[in-house]
């Protein structure tokens, strides 16, 4: 069977039934909670939130109270929606619409009662779209912060850590806002472990990081912050409420998509060609480079050896790699993987790849990844590419772009990060 595969046509399929699982329209009606004696009121933020207030939109009783405002990406909010407000606002940079709708958000829940319900849509992107600061932070210095943090090559754990401190909303502050009301938080995870304190840096979750960690994210990476970023960082008033408060007596946070689901979904696709998967993981971190070369590794095993697989077989993994920013470039960390993994392959033969952020934006750029095939390295020469050099300029998407091999899905409204599959045939 796997002598007749085309194996760019297999690796956009396994992605797309990756991205397939964790559409909101799918995955989120089944965790809708009942309808309250009082009003619904919806609120949320992320890649997907205008996807998930449709899902709701479309399921909820016409004849009970639902309204709301929930703030998505730019270009994210392309499906209709009548009783459900959505905004759309940058990323990965917070901006001023981000920071108004987040003020609104807090304004619809002063109101709230008891017998109210708030159901908080949270997915992937939330930290920079509720981007309102603590009282004394200004949003300048909080988005030049985030460029810093981004560009130092900090994992998303450690910038949300710090984010979490300096926020009016997330680390578990926007469920205080909501009493008296019960929340219940439906969540697309887009982090390695699903944890809701860390996915949108989670506003409606304890935050189990402290003000030193924050402090120290700072110090590692010789970050000189503002005044009053660190006098912010430095003040026990502003810790964040932390597991078994009472802000939480309310509060229940549900994942109901997650990358394991979705590389589980990958995995059958695979299967059904007669390839054999093996899922590396969900939660795998690090620079993008480094997790290629390791990759690059386990799939020659595999090609030599027959282990952890023989071919035909695939290596599926998830998770969020970081780039260390040193040139001046175009590309996303998944373009950078795929160079990285090119370079360690050297030529391979029968090893092809395709790695790409499920939210179809790698980084900042309009492709969602790229693909490789054994032939990538000597095309690239062929076209008077260097791809060690390319690589230290940090353009991925400039090497896969003059190549034709960037894989563009436009925004998918949806998210639970990268998704990466090795395919490894016979020779």
């Amino acid at each position: 069977m796997s002598a007749a595969i085309e194996p760019r046509n297999l690796l956009r399929r396994m992605f797309e039934a990756a991205v397939a699982a964790a559409d909101p329209a799918l995955c989120l009606p089944p965790h809708l909670p009942p309808p309250p004696a009082g009003r619904t009121l919806v609120v949320g933020a992320g890649k997907a939130a205008s996807a998930m207030a449709e899902a709701v939109e479309a399921h909820w009783p016409a004849d009970r109270p639902l309204s709301g405002l929930v703030v998505t990406r730019y270009g994210h909010a392309d499906g209709p929606l009548t009783r459900i407000g959505v905004v759309e606002a940058g990323h990965p940079y917070p901006d001023e619409a981000g920071l108004a709708a987040a003020s609104r958000i807090l304004d619809l829940l002063r109101d709230v009662r008891a017998d109210d319900l708030v159901l908080c849509l949270i997915s992937g992107g939330g930290s920079a779209l509720l981007p309102l600061p603590a009282p004394g932070i200004d949003l300048v210095d909080q988005q030049n912060l985030t460029r810093e943090l981004l560009r130092c090559g900090a994992s998303i754990g450690e910038i949300n850590c710090v984010r979490k401190h300096l926020s009016a909303v997330q680390g578990g502050r926007l469920a205080a806002a909501a009493l008296p009301a019960p929340i219940v938080s439906l969540v697309i995870s887009d982090v390695p472990g699903d944890d809701p304190s860390t996915i949108a840096s989670g506003p409606t979750a304890p935050d189990p990081t402290t003000l030193a960690e924050a402090r120290s994210v700072l110090d590692r990476y010789g970050i000189d912050a503002p005044v009053a970023i660190r006098a912010r960082l430095a003040d026990p008033g502003a810790e964040t409420p932390k597991p078994g408060a009472p802000e939480f007596a309310r509060t229940r946070n549900q994942i109901v998509a997650s990358a394991m689901a979705s590389l589980e979904a990958a995995a059958a696709v695979a299967r059904a060609a007669g390839i054999a998967p093996v899922i590396l993981g969900d939660a795998i971190e690090g620079e993008a480079v480094q997790v290629a070369r390791v990759m690059a590794g386990i799939a020659q095993s595999c090609a030599r050896h027959g282990q952890p697989a023989a071919p035909p077989c695939v290596l599926l993994s998830g998770g969020e790699t970081t780039v260390r920013v040193r040139g001046f470039g175009r590309g996303g960390r998944n373009a950078e993987f795929l160079l990285g993994l090119a370079i360690a392959l050297d030529g391979q033969p029968g090893i092809h790849a395709l790695a790409c952020d499920t939210d179809g934006i790698d980084g900042t750029e309009d492709n969602a990844g790229a693909l490789i095939e054994p032939e990538t390295l000597a095309r690239a020469r062929r076209a008077g590419l260097d791809p060690r050099a390319v690589l230290a300029e940090n353009d991925g998407y400039g090497f896969f772009e003059t190549l034709g091999d960037l894989v563009v899905t436009g925004p998918t409204r949806t998210n639970v990060n990268d998704f990466r599959a090795i395919l490894v045939m016979p020779c």
